[in-house]
């Protein structure tokens, strides 16, 4: 039968939809409770986003203090896997490359969960975990920096008595502004009580350049230095201690008194100290907290804190040999047994005007200062250990 007859049946549209017709007001709530299913889900995947969050920036609280106060997560990493990478009878590595192996293996022993996280996330998440753990390690450094420089003050004033009390609240006054301040940041090779020293270095003249490259008298035995065996009494002074409590335990517990068998052993509660890392970290913070500039920087006029964090990790790391080593071992126990009375803090300071000379540290200048005499004197007295045996 032709399409264009105009008799032709029509043949019915069978109805697809088969919908059967239920209630406005059902159909409502069931989509009400759908979505609300999708925000719980969505509510779970950000809290668990910020557990996550929360977890890495914790954990990562550790690194500036316990693995690297300042190398990259990042290059840790790599260090790591270039020595996977080429492990050949041939391979070599530098002074720079051999501290960033030793810091990844701190870091694999503070975060022992890391080498299977970075081996199971892809590119991104592993970028975004260790932007997470940097932001925790920057902060713990930040609130240690901040903690100290609230506390060395009250320290000083009460180890150094000085006429003019440091305030606890204004670092312009300290630095060598302050002669309590002053005396104790001084390069062991000086004495402070000599008037041209500190003339020189409050003026910063060629002939007094305070940088990396020499002991500050703060980290010494009652603050002094015996110039012909700089190694004697370094690392072992009281300000030291009250600042590693201060940031490894509490600032409360730096006011605790040793006594017999009172007192809280240091390394024992903390399974820290004896980490070359960890005290490199003190020093620096504390150096810091004595200096006049308020917010943290690696480079203050011509001391460089970068380096200094370095010299005082290659003092313990890379002893000249083994009669070098049994006294950094000995230092270490020294660190192990302290019970000391320790007391508020605050910090000193430094003065931020005249010229920089970093120009005018020249190899000879260098080698006149107290971290190159240290070294030389190390490496005699090892030769004369060998001689002797």
């Amino acid at each position: 039968m032709s399409a264009s007859e105009p008799n032709s049946p029509r043949v019915p549209v069978p109805d697809v939809s088969l919908s059967v017709q239920t209630s406005p007001h059902a159909r409502a709530k069931r989509k009400i409770a759908a979505l609300m299913d999708e925000i719980e889900i969505l509510k779970q995947d950000k809290a668990t986003k910020q557990r996550k969050t929360t977890y890495y920036v914790s954990q990562g609280r550790a690194i500036r203090r316990i693995v690297a106060l300042y190398s990259p997560i990042e290059d840790l990493i790599a260090e790591n896997d270039r020595r996977c990478e080429d492990c050949g009878p041939t391979s070599s590595s530098t002074t720079e490359q051999d501290h960033l192996q030793r810091g990844y293996i701190e870091l694999a022993k503070a975060l022992p969960w890391l080498h299977d996280k970075l081996a199971c996330l892809d590119r991104d998440d592993a970028d975004d975990m260790l932007k997470k753990l940097k932001r925790g390690a920057d902060s713990a450094r930040g609130d240690d920096t901040g903690t100290l420089k609230e506390l060395v003050a009250s320290w000083v004033n009460i180890e150094c008595h000085p006429t003019t009390l440091i305030r606890t609240d204004d670092k312009h006054h300290r630095g060598f502004v302050s002669d309590e301040c002053g005396r104790l940041l001084c390069p062991a090779e000086w004495s402070w009580d000599d008037p041209v020293v500190r003339a020189g270095i409050r003026d910063r003249t060629v002939a007094f350049i305070v940088s990396e490259n020499s002991w500050p008298s703060f980290m010494y035995e009652n603050y002094k230095a015996d110039s012909n065996n700089l190694e004697h009494g370094l690392m072992k002074s009281r300000l030291l201690i009250m600042g590693f409590k201060a940031i490894f335990t509490s600032p409360s517990s730096a006011n605790e008194v040793d006594g017999e068998g009172n007192g809280t052993d240091i390394i024992e509660n903390n399974r820290r100290a004896r980490k070359r890392s960890d005290q490199a970290k003190v020093k620096t913070c504390i150096r810091f907290a004595l200096s006049s500039i308020n917010s943290w920087r690696t480079v203050d006029g011509d001391f460089d804190y970068q380096i200094f964090w370095t010299s005082i990790v290659n003092f313990f790391e890379d002893a000249p040999g083994p009669a070098s080593q049994t006294r950094v071992d000995n230092l270490l126990e020294w660190w192990t047994r302290q019970r000391l009375t320790l007391i508020p803090t605050n910090s000193l300071c430094r003065k931020v005007f005249g010229t920089n000379h970093r120009q005018d540290l020249t190899n000879d200048v260098i080698s006149r200062m107290s971290v190159s005499t240290l070294a030389a004197q190390r490496r005699q007295l090892e030769d004369a250990a060998f001689d002797s045996n």
